[in-house]
């Protein structure tokens, strides 16, 4: 069926589709529901997946951090990283140092030392490992530490003991409080 303007089918249809059409333009718009218990000061800022970190000093790369998800709050400065968290540290001249395992971390964006916390794991490039739940790396001076109960394991001892400072590349370590066995080499 054609219609043609003037029509008497046309117009009456007219009057029918425009009341419908204004009807449908003039409902009431559902306002969302902000929950008044959440303040936007503690969510993040940004959040990332699979993400790396990059730390670097005068073009030196000094470490790399992979987790499986970042939180970055910037009133604190604070990346939160969770899901898996994995360090790779560098030595001065760039050659491998060390790689660091947890199952979460705190990068302090203005320092850029990092926090480590639970089943925390440093294996150096000499197969010695360092086992603890938690862990400090001091970026400016290259150096670990931890208040906490640590376990040492190399090719020629077994150290424990409470707190430790270290280098990043567990060459040099110093435990306190510690308890242990050694063999000569």
């Amino acid at each position: 069926m054609i219609l043609k303007c003037g029509d008497k089918k046309s117009s009456s249809l007219f009057f029918v589709i425009l009341p419908v059409l204004f009807l449908v333009g003039c409902e009431d718009k559902i306002k969302p529901n902000v929950l008044s218990s959440v303040d936007s000061k503690t969510l993040p800022q940004q959040e990332s997946w699979n993400s790396q970190i990059t730390i670097s000093d005068s073009g030196i790369v000094r470490a790399v951090i992979d987790a499986g998800y970042f939180q970055v709050f910037e009133t604190s400065r604070k990346t939160l990283l969770s899901e898996g968290v994995k360090v790779r540290f560098f030595n001065p001249d760039g050659s491998p140092g060390s790689i660091l395992t947890s199952s979460t971390g705190t990068v302090d964006e203005i320092t850029n030392n990092l926090e480590a916390r639970g089943n925390v794991v440093v294996t150096s490039t000499e197969r010695t490992q360092l086992f603890t739940e938690e862990l400090y790396w001091d970026n400016a001076r290259a150096m670990i530490h931890s208040p906490a109960f640590v376990r040492i394991v190399s090719p020629t001892e077994r150290l424990q003991g409470v707190g430790l400072e270290s280098d990043q590349s567990l060459k040099n370590y110093r435990i306190f409080r510690v308890t242990g066995e050694t063999r000569a080499r």
